[in-house]
């Protein structure tokens, strides 16, 4: 496939990445080449802000150095060190991809499409993009960046809601990558497009406006195509932080498998219109004292929203069956998901007046 003439390919790739690499952020995964911290970086930014992820990585890789050392460690003492970053199956495939490379491939990443696209949670971008970046290989890593950049350098119209269509984008970048430096090729195109080439573009810093299309047509903020996405489910919801005589705190893990795996959080329940005290009666068996309001919130998940309301209680009762009781240390080292560190945030918060 060949999108421009021979002689703009070749400008356009040097344009690109002489911009990268003078431009480029200074963050912490591109101090290394080490094809284990990248995997990390990558998996941590799906779906989340760079500023956000800075710190988590850090943290993370304090935590856990080396491959061995996810591969060996407890569920629970990773998923606490994700805690807060969303998405906790990443955490879990992560963990199980790596368990993978020490088992099956000495400790060693590999590095060829083929077999680290077996790795659990490794996907066609996180594969690409470690390849690229780690290993120097030419391989594509096509993310929402990538592809909204390309859409307007090239004024490709295809919907990119629609999973076939990346395929498209990831024959334009094997077509245009350059192949004796893949690795600032791909950062670059993501780069302009997290700074520069972003839904409301910023043309007149753009390194490579003169090769794009949709610039020159007046057409950049009309691409990408995206179709939207079908309305979002919203589920109304009671917690419920209960405390007993000996000040510890009523929790529950979630289970194996589906939404927030794992993780620990206060007692829970769909709401409705009947009193609170009923609520808690008929669902966990339990006579509590008042209801203390805590937080209203609304917490969105990629496919659904939870509209939170949460009360703090007492009870003299003994913990209700799949439930313990755990002391604020205990409740602060738990793996918990963003919505129930919000409860527990506000419950000590009150507690302290």
């Amino acid at each position: 496939m060949q999108l421009f003439e021979r002689k703009l390919e070749s400008e356009f790739r040097k344009a690109l990445i002489s911009w990268y690499l003078e431009e480029k952020r200074d963050l912490p995964w591109r101090r290394t080449s080490n094809p284990y911290y990248i995997w990390v970086s990558e998996v941590m930014l799906q779906q989340t802000r760079v500023e956000t992820v800075i710190p988590y990585y850090e943290r993370f890789i304090g935590k856990f150095p080396t491959l061995a050392d996810l591969a060996e460690a407890k569920e629970e003492d990773v998923l606490k060190m994700w805690e807060g970053l969303g998405y906790y199956s990443r955490a879990r495939n992560l963990q199980a991809g790596v368990k993978e490379v020490v088992a099956e491939y000495g400790s060693r990443i590999p590095e060829n499409r083929k077999d680290i696209s077996k790795l659990k949670g490794v996907g066609p971008y996180t594969a690409g993009a470690v390849l690229s970046i780690a290993f120097g290989v030419p391989e594509h890593a096509v993310d929402g960046n990538v592809m909204r950049v390309l859409s307007r350098i090239l004024l490709i119209e295809e919907d990119i809601a629609i999973p076939k269509t990346r395929k498209l984008f990831e024959e334009v970048v094997m077509a245009l990558i350059d192949k004796e430096d893949p690795s600032s090729f791909n950062q670059g195109l993501m780069e302009l497009g997290a700074t520069i080439c972003t839904p409301r573009p910023r043309c007149l810093l753009c390194p490579v406006r003169d090769f794009c299309t949709a610039f020159h047509e007046g057409r950049q903020e009309e691409l990408p195509v995206k179709s939207k996405k079908v309305k979002m489910k919203t589920v109304p919801l009671l917690s419920f932080a209960i405390r007993n005589a000996e000040g510890k705190w009523l929790l529950k893990q979630r289970p194996p498998k589906g939404l927030l795996a794992n993780m620990w959080e206060f007692p829970i329940v769909e709401n409705s219109d009947r009193p609170l005290e009923e609520i808690v009666k008929n669902e966990f068996g339990m006579k509590t004292g008042s209801f203390t309001p805590l937080i209203e919130f609304n917490h969105i998940f990629s496919h659904l929203t939870w509209e939170m309301k949460s009360y703090l209680t007492v009870t003299d009762d003994a913990a209700p069956e799949g439930y313990m009781f755990f002391s604020t240390e205990e409740v602060e080292s738990l793996p918990k998901a963003v919505p129930v560190i919000r409860i527990w945030e506000e419950a000590k918060n009150r507690l302290t007046f």
